[in-house]
């Protein structure tokens, strides 16, 4: 299908583009700097549109409605002339029922839509949040990002005001929907789902808690949709120095040990790695479980069950993954028995206490 995308390089511009393209349409991109010469050619080829542009933040009122409401209805007209009934998605705002410009120029354009006789899918949109919007511009989630990510303050007014949030993906998904045929015309105005409520103090915590998180090696907070979500926006904002960071490696004369990634619930991941001819461990835990992974090299993994003397090897190796439980109780070691160094993921099922190490020393091969 032939897609008409107003507003193409813009913050969802660019998005539902990509979307729309990676599901096998053709893209007319249209932009502030494109001629209406070449809107008409757009709209004389184009079966569907998705109509973005706008104004949100101009230097006079004026510009509102020139940009929001006179601009959607000449794109109406045009349609009109071409003497094809286009289908058209329109992104309006929740501030529609605002008295406010911005609010004012988005109902006048919805209204003109609505009743044009088109067939428009008009869609009242939340605070949009996501990759690649613009800090300073498009909403205060996109300039808490760019800031934190880019260690520069941040400036809160009131943290228990609340933000109502649609996310990026989420908006392109349901656009996309609608041009596929998979939702039918309303004369009711639209919204997308979910939404997620945030208060700017909480939305500024998780983004630093976002940020904390590679110095403590915890696992950012992705709790519920929304923080999952926030954390990939916050990613997008990295600058493109700053994708690295280093990790704390306890290395002595019988290779490394690095904790990669810990987690409050669900444990924490390591990389150990092990010269040829060297064994590690001999000890075991009560209540802490483990998996290894050898992932390069080839190691012999022993086993005895403490208060026994019947010992279990396993021989594993980078060329066949296979993974080796840890069961508590059980006293285990892990020897390099290759050329090279080998390296073993290993998962605990919680974290390391210092103060709680639960690790007792008792040779495997008495």
């Amino acid at each position: 299908m032939k897609v008409l995308v107003t507003g193409a390089k813009g913050f969802i511009g660019l998005n539902i583009c990509l979307w729309l393209k990676n599901n096998g349409h053709q893209i007319f991109e249209f932009d502030k700097d494109s001629s209406e010469k070449y809107l008409v050619s757009c709209i004389a080829q184009a079966d569907f549109i998705v109509h973005l542009a706008g104004i949100n933040r101009p230097i006079t009122k004026e510009e509102f409605y020139d940009g929001n409401a006179n601009f959607t209805k000449k794109l109406a007209d045009l349609i009109k002339v071409s003497g094809k009934n286009i289908p058209i998605i329109f992104s309006s705002s929740t501030q529609a029922i605002l008295d406010n410009d911005y609010g004012k120029s988005k109902k006048m354009a919805e209204d003109y839509l609505l009743s044009s006789g088109l067939t428009v899918y008009v869609y009242r949109l939340a605070n949009a949040f996501g990759k690649w919007s613009r800090p300073n511009y498009n909403s205060a989630a996109a300039t808490f990002c760019y800031n934190v990510a880019h260690d520069l303050p941040i400036e809160i007014r009131d943290r228990e005001y609340i933000v109502r949030y649609n996310y990026i993906d989420d908006i392109c998904i349901e656009f996309l929907k609608v041009v596929n045929g998979d939702k039918r015309n309303s004369k009711d105005v639209l919204y997308v789902n979910p939404t997620y409520d945030c208060s700017l103090g909480r939305l500024a915590d998780l983004l630093y808690s976002f940020k904390e998180s590679r110095n403590n090696f915890f696992a950012p907070s992705i709790e519920n949709e929304f923080e999952k979500k926030l954390y990939a926006t916050y990613l997008s904002y990295l600058p493109t120095n700053k994708f690295s960071y280093c990790l704390d490696m306890h290395v002595d004369d019988r290779g490394s040990f690095t904790e990669f990634l810990k987690t409050p619930f669900n444990g924490q991941v390591s990389v150990n790695v092990g010269h040829p001819g060297i064994t590690k461990g001999n000890h075991y835990h009560q209540t802490k479980n483990e998996k290894f992974l050898t992932v390069s090299g080839k190691c012999s993994i022993k086993f005895r069950k403490v208060g026994t003397y019947e010992v279990v090897e396993y021989i594993v190796s980078g060329d066949k993954l296979e993974v080796l439980d840890i069961p508590t109780g059980y006293t285990h070691s892990i020897t390099n028995i290759g050329k090279t160094d080998s390296v073993t993921i290993m998962w605990a099922n919680e974290p390391f206490d210092q103060n709680n190490p639960d690790t007792f020393f008792e040779k495997v091969e008495k």
